[in-house]
């Protein structure tokens, strides 16, 4: 009886390319073997068109100089990639055009694509199609963009000694993510680099809904903003901040404030400040500046101080909007949403694991996504979980150095091992011949390799 033949082992492109496709940015590289922040580039993932009617996709807004009631057209809506037709343009002008930083032949690459957790079927399997038929890449995985963090050196962040080499490759054991981008907030639980799908709980609040807030507050008060989404969020990130104590800070804040209450406050952090309004015909950004009371300011804001030599101003005073919007992530009610904030989406993602899985999981716990970076999120949301927490389980919890970055990252470390590369990746060949039903198995984890 003839031996059968033994298949023939996959050889994979030196190539390789990690995609963490994110609503808001794109962050894009090619693996090598001791990557860093510096191999990552930022690309903003829309298609925009300022008010004399240019175009600008994707790498080419970093020469835009007036954003003033410029429109954005985004493929990912909701976290999730549902307009391919803008996608695609982005992408030609990154990774297909010769002149691109980015430019690579995708029959000679592996593509590590990153996606949200709980993305409908259809549109899984509608990238896979685009990644294999119009691209025809190499070989491709499609993975969780929290999953990749546990890629990392996770335990550095805790003061934790540098992992030795040998275990580099290995992700981490247990790891609790929690990210909150720009169209949502995920908590997803990690096990050995692989997430628990039915513990993953997700917040409909990301940086566009405290954007879209601010726009409104701000529209009602001071200036309509309505179509200033760019210079809104620009002001977002320079002003907002989370509050330690919400309802004294508001009381701060109430022009009604009885003057032995103002006294006894002499001596903290002043809230209210002034933003300066960009010029776009004379090139000047925005900025924060303390705020000023006097005369003066009005009239030069006014333009009444003819002959002064001072330029007219254009600012807006800003009090309380600096952290009621933030506190959106904290307290969702406070819009009638009926959803938990962040601390206690944490607790449900726990109560969907095995009680023998907390400790490890509120020992371990990243933080990444752009709303981290907002003043005072790490010591409320650190402040409010530990309060949540059983007493008895030690909470350890720390923000990646990078957290835009830190997915990224992940997969650069992933793609930079080839022996933990070739386990996760599918070839187009495999893909030809068992079909995109069976490429989504296997992703899901439901198909063995």
């Amino acid at each position: 009886m003839p031996r059968s033949a033994k298949p023939a082992e996959r050889v994979l492109p030196d190539q390789t390319l990690i995609i963490d496709n994110g609503a808001y940015t794109m962050k894009a590289g090619f693996a090598v073997p001791s990557p860093s922040s510096e191999d990552c580039h930022t690309i903003p993932n829309c298609i925009a068109r300022d008010r004399g009617r240019r175009v600008w996709i994707g790498a080419q807004l970093e020469k835009c100089n007036d954003f003033g009631e410029i429109t954005f057209r985004r493929p990912v809506e909701k976290g999730f990639l549902v307009n391919w037709e803008a996608e695609k343009t982005i992408w030609d002008n990154t990774f297909i055009d010769k002149a691109a930083k980015l430019a690579c032949d995708p029959g000679a690459t592996n593509l590590v694509l990153t996606e949200a957790p709980n993305t409908p079927a259809a549109l899984q399997k509608n990238c896979d199609e685009i990644i294999f038929e119009e691209y025809e890449f190499a070989s491709y995985s499609r993975c969780l963009s929290p999953s990749l963090n546990a890629y990392n050196d996770i335990q550095s962040l805790y003061g934790v000694p540098h992992r030795g080499p040998s275990v580099d490759a290995l992700p981490a054991e247990c790891l609790l993510v929690i990210d909150s981008g720009f169209s949502h907030s995920t908590v997803t639980p990690l096990f050995n680099g692989r997430p628990i799908h039915q513990a993953i709980r997700r917040l409909d609040i990301g940086g566009k809904f405290l954007t879209n807030y601010l726009k409104e507050l701000v529209s009602i008060r001071h200036y309509n903003m309505l179509d200033e989404t760019h210079l809104m969020n620009e002001v977002k990130e320079s002003i907002c901040y989370v509050s330690e104590d919400f309802k004294r800070d508001l009381e701060r804040t109430w022009k009604g404030t009885s003057a032995s209450r103002k006294k006894s406050l002499e001596g903290e952090r002043d809230i209210v400040v002034d933003y300066v309004l960009p010029d776009y015909n004379a090139h000047k950004q925005g900025f924060m500046r303390p705020h000023d009371p006097s005369l003066i300011a009005k009239m030069r804001k006014m333009g009444s101080l003819s002959g002064s030599g001072d330029a007219v101003e254009d600012y807006m005073t800003l009090a309380n909007e600096r952290f009621t919007v933030p506190e959106l992530l904290f307290s969702p009610g406070d819009l009638g949403m009926k959803q938990e904030g962040l601390p206690g989406t944490v607790l449900q993602s726990l109560s969907g694991l095995p009680p023998s899985l907390w400790p490890s999981m509120l020992a371990n716990i990243l933080v990444v996504g752009g709303n981290s970076k907002i003043e005072g999120f790490m010591t409320r949301l650190e402040t409010e979980i530990r309060q949540l927490a059983p007493a008895e389980c030690v909470v350890r919890i720390a923000r990646a150095s990078d957290p835009i970055k830190s997915p990224w990252l992940g997969g650069a470390h992933l793609a930079a091992n080839r022996t933990a590369l070739k386990a996760v990746q599918i070839t187009r060949q495999e893909y030809q011949e068992h079909g995109s039903g069976w490429l989504g198995k296997v992703f899901s984890g439901s198909v063995p390799r």
